[in-house]
């Protein structure tokens, strides 16, 4: 194992939660966890088969009406347990992360104390929310009630950017509704979400609401979709793997929700401190190494202060340190894995090819002692087009196109001009020109002077090809029941009332 890794970091076997068993590598064929900032094998976890897929829904099954059957305030106690328990083994799981996704350590700890924990910590405070209303009837002596109540199955699919955070966003409001789920995680990142499956069964949480199937998703995840077993399907992912879930889940009619990909636009007008929007586009571009859907994706400036921006936006790109994750003074860590660095390697290719120019970066970092790691170095493109690939397709990686605008009309169809509809930012002081945006911006998560992360009782929803539907706050909460209306009378009835009167 290498020399970077505590030694108490990981299991010495890594199991999976199918229902109420811990399966181990032992008893199934295994699949390589990497360590992107190396390119060493930091584990095997084993590879589920459809009989787990299967096993797992069934217990989900079993075991679900009875989590429903608690009152409300009880779940909603036991996830205020699971964010203790994450926060008290805080530093652990968010070096758990940084070995997984390569991501620098400040990140991690967030991605665990802020969203993990977070995510239980905000579900946990609905434990006396309203689940219904009472409507008054047409008639006497009756009413009309419309209650929440949950789906039953669920499947949550989840992303490698985020290996403890989208799990936990998923989980949690599902978990607090009355629902059981079965947790898929990307294979590349399996470790965080394995983690979490042991702190959750820690809390409380009974055996077979949640398990956790490890393993490369094509074939698992199709058995996990189609099962008539699952009433509801939540993926964060790629747009290719959205078409494939919709497709999957449209023989059962199971309710889908997708958060797929972004390409966030980010506008600067001429009435900003430059050095300001500069530092703000920085973070935005190149936290997480580029690799978050609501990433600034595609800068826009105005042309009157396009060289002062760039100037100043290209220097602080230069200072970024590329590096060891787990070093404090790291600003961005590798890639997640060869293929995506060679897929940004052929983004940057194509740009050069039709124009784009190389202000910074435009290579494979070097970083001592990390010669097998996926390394790229922070990138800053001008001389593009609206119409070129690195101004229309998700980057998801430290690649950041510029380029000049003439007027808000033109940044404005600039940014509109796009497949995603995920985030947009603003920079200006001019309060009607931010209300024009406001109105015209076709994207579902708008920053103005500010960027993000979003915040957990916001609600996170993109349009077009970022998805349908949305997680966070009362709206994410509410994806995860259904509705159902009981017409109750409680008086007596005559023939009369049952049966229109003959003439």
């Amino acid at each position: 194992m290498n020399h970077r890794i505590p030694s108490n970091l990981l299991a010495p076997a890594v199991r999976m939660r199918v229902g109420a068993e811990w399966v181990g590598p032992e008893s199934r064929a295994t699949t390589q966890v990497i360590n992107p900032a190396t390119g060493e094998t930091i584990a095997e976890v084993p590879v589920a088969i459809d009989d787990d897929a299967q096993a797992a829904l069934e217990a989900a099954r079993r075991a679900q009406p009875g989590w429903a059957a608690l009152p409300q305030v009880e779940r909603a106690r036991r996830l205020g347990r699971v964010a203790g328990l994450v926060r008290a083994d805080s530093e652990r799981l968010a070096r758990l992360v940084s070995l997984e996704v390569g991501k620098p350590m400040r990140e991690s700890r967030f991605e665990i104390d802020g969203w993990t924990a977070g995510f239980f910590d905000y579900f946990a405070s609905f434990g006396r929310a309203a689940t219904g209303e009472i409507l008054p009837s047409d008639n006497r002596g009756e009413e009309v009630a419309i209650r929440k109540v949950p789906y039953g199955v669920c499947v949550g699919i989840t992303p490698w950017n985020f290996p403890s955070a989208m799990p936990a966003r998923k989980l949690a409001p599902a978990l607090l509704a009355g629902n059981a789920m079965v947790v898929k995680p990307s294979s590349t990142t399996p470790l965080s979400a394995l983690a979490l499956a042991e702190i959750l069964e820690q809390a409380g949480i009974p055996a077979g609401v949640v398990s956790v199937l490890s393993g490369p998703g094509g074939r698992l995840g199709d058995a996990l979709v189609r099962n008539p077993i699952t009433q509801l399907v939540t993926l964060t992912g790629s747009v290719s793997a959205g078409k494939q879930i919709l497709a999957a889940a449209a023989g059962n009619v199971t309710v889908v929700s997708l958060e797929l990909g972004g390409k966030a636009p980010f506008i600067v007008m001429d009435d900003v401190d430059v050095d300001s929007a500069a530092r703000h586009a920085l973070t935005a571009r190149f936290q997480n190494n580029g690799q978050v859907c609501t990433c600034n994706e595609r800068i826009y400036v105005h042309r009157r202060i396009y060289e002062r921006f760039l100037e100043r936006y290209v220097a602080l790109a230069r200072r970024l340190k590329v590096g060891d994750p787990f070093d404090e003074a790291t600003d961005l860590g590798p890639k997640i894995t060869r293929v995506e660095l060679e897929k940004i390697e052929a983004m940057v290719a194509r740009a050069r090819e039709q124009g784009a120019q190389v202000a910074t970066g435009g290579k494979r970092a070097e970083v001592p002692g990390f010669e097998g790691g996926f390394w790229y170095e922070p990138t800053v493109l001008t001389g593009v087009r609206n119409d070129m690939e690195v101004m229309q397709e998700e980057l998801f990686g430290p690649v950041s196109p510029v380029m000049a605008f003439d007027d808000f009309d033109e940044a404005l169809a600039l940014a509109n001009d796009c497949r995603f509809g995920l985030s947009a930012y603003f920079f200006c002081n001019n309060a009607r020109t931010v209300q024009r945006f406001i109105e015209g911006c076709d994207f579902g998560e708008l920053y103005v002077n500010k960027i993000g992360p979003e915040q957990l009782h916001g609600h996170h929803a993109g349009y077009r090809s970022s998805g349908i539907m949305g997680d966070d706050g009362t709206h994410g909460l509410d994806k995860y029941s259904r509705r159902r209306t009981a017409y109750t009378s409680w008086r007596e009835h005559t023939a009369a009332d049952l049966m229109p009167a003959r003439p």
